[in-house]
């Protein structure tokens, strides 16, 4: 049977061609989901989301169109596994039930530098060294970056987007993107230094 007639049955209830297609892909679904990261999960996250893809694809392949069914399934796979990762780092506040600020920020439009650190229960004295250390990061990186790319990152950091960052630093899409890309490299030096 071909991928496609195991799809319209599988849509159709049989539990059999379901389970076959599941097992016929599952090696597809693992070899896509590598080229993925999803913050504050784990591998079989993003599995579980590229099989709820492939579930996804068996329900809404249509036989009449131009696709293989191969070709669907990747897509819709690939689809669910990015809608996955965007809600995961859209949701803001998720980070603020696991964080130790390191700085308290009274004004949301401040263009201070702003590093949290992910912690569950911190003991006083990791709370002292950790504040230490990021203070002397916070030194080296205001050093190293310009007022602009010290904005970008802070608000990059803040969780805005690229086309919220654009509106709040006044900036195209396009400077935010080379603003990063310079941060990326400056911090790599840092980091390696």
């Amino acid at each position: 049977m071909t991928d496609e007639e195991l799809a319209l049955q599988a849509r159709q209830g049989d539990t059999k061609a379901l389970n076959d297609i599941f097992g016929k892909y599952k090696n597809i679904v693992n070899k896509i989901s590598r080229s993925y990261f999803l913050l504050g999960g784990e591998f079989e996250d993003i599995i579980q989301e590229g099989m709820i893809g492939l579930y996804k694809a068996i329900q809404n392949f249509s036989d009449n169109k131009n696709a293989s069914f191969k070709t669907f399934a990747s897509m819709c796979i690939k689809h669910q596994i990015i809608s996955a990762i965007k809600v995961a780092s859209s949701q803001k506040n998720m980070v603020l039930s696991s964080a130790l600020p390191i700085s308290e920020q009274n004004d949301e439009e401040d263009d201070s530098l702003e590093i949290i650190l992910p912690s569950s229960l911190p003991q006083p004295d990791q709370t002292v060294f950790e504040k230490e250390s990021i203070a002397e990061l916070q030194e080296k990186i205001k050093k190293t970056l310009s007022a602009l790319e010290i904005k970008v990152l802070s608000l990059y950091l803040k969780g805005f987007s690229y086309n919220e960052i654009s509106e709040k630093a006044n900036m195209s899409k396009k400077s935010i993107d080379n603003a990063l890309t310079r941060i990326k490299s400056k911090l790599q030096f840092i980091k390696n230094s």
